[in-house]
């Protein structure tokens, strides 16, 4: 039985490790559905995990790395056969199970869905847990009454991985879009995705009233904190916000005025938990409502040796789009 190369988190008397390990195949966790490993993708929780940050690894040792893509070696799954691409996409992942940051990985079933029809491992990598996340928010958006023609949906951390995919992703749908960011730099970029108007993270993050005046259709929030205090009370009647991440700070200090006022709804959006079935259903929107080229323009491809680097990077902000990891690189 062979060896393979991973990307390995330990702890040991409370110290922190981190380094490139050739394993035994058989040293890989229990699961139906044993995969060759091509591609990652860095998610703010890569982050975090690959740099000793608390918060996401909860077992050691871990491999992390919460996407990957790769083709089926052998399974006792009737559901996927050798030779299939399949993609996984933060499951647990870096947090309980092992994940992409390796030559291979062993899943459970429920975990794995077949490579969407129309893209490249390298492509649904690019999606990642992001781009996932940011379709399971535009689709729990819409089962609540949010259509185009309307007022604007404001999109936060626009630059980011989850942003960047919701902007393409509504543009494309016939949404108004506005952009929150805080670099102004990347104007250009945003409205390359789709964005109409871009704004200051201030706009949206700065002191308000319990309600000020209503502004949005709905939102994308990955930021959290007082960003998405703003938004609620900035949303117009009967209007949602997805609620997708915390870059921003986990604590919300709001009023029960924009429910009981105007009747919005914070929605949120838990990946990780989501049954194999609705993964299925997610990723078929995201084959079928993600422009490509927007896509490729958002995303860009980088080694597994400079996944601490690139750690360190997304946790300052420093990142764009999505950063595909070459995992044999």
């Amino acid at each position: 039985m062979g060896t393979f190369r991973a990307f390995v988190l330990r702890q040991t008397g409370g110290r922190f490790s981190a380094a490139f390990e050739d394993l035994p195949q058989d040293s890989l966790p229990p699961g139906d559905v044993l995969i060759r490993v091509t591609h990652s993708s860095l998610n703010y929780k890569d982050g975090l995990a690959v740099t000793g940050k608390p918060g996401v690894v909860r077992t050691f040792p871990m491999v992390p790395g919460i996407d990957l893509a790769g083709t089926v070696v052998e399974s006792s799954s009737p559901a996927f056969t050798a030779g299939q691409s399949v993609v996984v996409t933060g499951c647990g992942t870096s947090e309980t199970i092992w994940g992409g940051y390796a030559q291979m990985a062993r899943m459970k079933a429920e975990h794995v869905v077949p490579l969407p029809e129309g893209l490249t491992m390298v492509r649904a990598m690019g999606v990642g847990t992001a781009g996932f996340t940011a379709m399971q928010s535009v689709m729990a958006l819409e089962a609540h009454g949010l259509k185009p023609g309307g007022k604007p949906v404001v999109v936060t951390g626009a630059a980011g991985g989850v942003g960047s995919v919701a902007i393409a992703i509504l543009a494309k749908l016939g949404y108004t879009v506005v952009a929150s960011t805080g670099r102004a730099e990347e104007a250009g970029y945003l409205k390359s995705l789709g964005a109409a108007e871009i704004i200051g993270r201030e706009v949206l993050s700065g002191p308000g009233k319990p309600l000020d005046p209503e502004r949005w259709a709905g939102a994308v929030d990955s930021v959290g904190g007082d960003t998405l205090a703003g938004i609620l009370r900035t949303l117009a009647i009967g209007s949602s916000v997805a609620s997708c991440g915390l870059a921003g700070g986990p604590k919300l200090n709001t009023t029960v005025f924009p429910f009981i006022l105007r009747g919005v709804n914070l929605l949120g959006i838990d990946s990780v938990r989501a049954s194999n079935a609705t993964r299925r259903a997610i990723w078929q929107r995201i084959s079928a409502d993600l422009p490509i080229d927007k896509l490729d323009s958002a995303t860009h491809t980088a080694p597994l040796s400079r996944i601490q680097e690139l750690g360190e990077q997304i946790l300052a902000g420093k990142t764009r789009g999505r950063t595909v990891i070459d995992v044999n690189a």
